[in-house]
């Protein structure tokens, strides 16, 4: 992004979650808020998990977006919206339970997609909005 507002954009990257996989930044800060980019289900270590269920590739995409937050300083309480696509509307109940378990009494606003496909053959892909009350890490 060119001008001034160029320098506010602050790029958060952490070596907890998976690396990006193309021309994109794992979250961005932006004037009080956190976006988060889209985060498939592979292991910080960059190994796929493709071939593991659903609930596996849930926690673990969920596991990367929890891990991007905290390396912005930011709670799961801090996040504001959620979405996760999904292939395959009948995981709805496991995804539910999982995103439940990660994330407690706090509910943000949150959109389910189902979708046919997804990158790499994955289940499930997650991205969010956050406050970001602070400077970043």
């Amino acid at each position: 992004m060119a001008g001034k507002d160029a320098a506010l954009i602050a790029r958060i990257h952490t070596a907890a979650a998976a690396a990006p996989g193309g021309h994109y930044a794992q979250a961005v800060s932006y004037q009080g808020l956190l976006y988060i980019s889209g985060q498939l289900p592979v292991r910080a270590d960059g190994s796929h998990s493709a071939d593991q269920s659903f609930d596996v590739q849930a926690s673990i995409a969920l596991d990367n977006l929890l891990a991007i937050l905290t390396q912005a300083g930011c709670l799961p309480d801090d996040l504001l919206k959620v979405t996760l696509y999904i292939v395959g509307i009948e995981h709805w109940p496991v995804l539910d339970k999982r995103y439940a378990c990660c994330l407690g009494e706090h509910r943000p606003a949150r959109a389910v997609v189902p979708v046919p496909a997804l990158h790499h053959g994955y289940l499930i892909e997650v991205d969010a909005i956050a406050r970001h009350p602070g400077p970043c890490n």
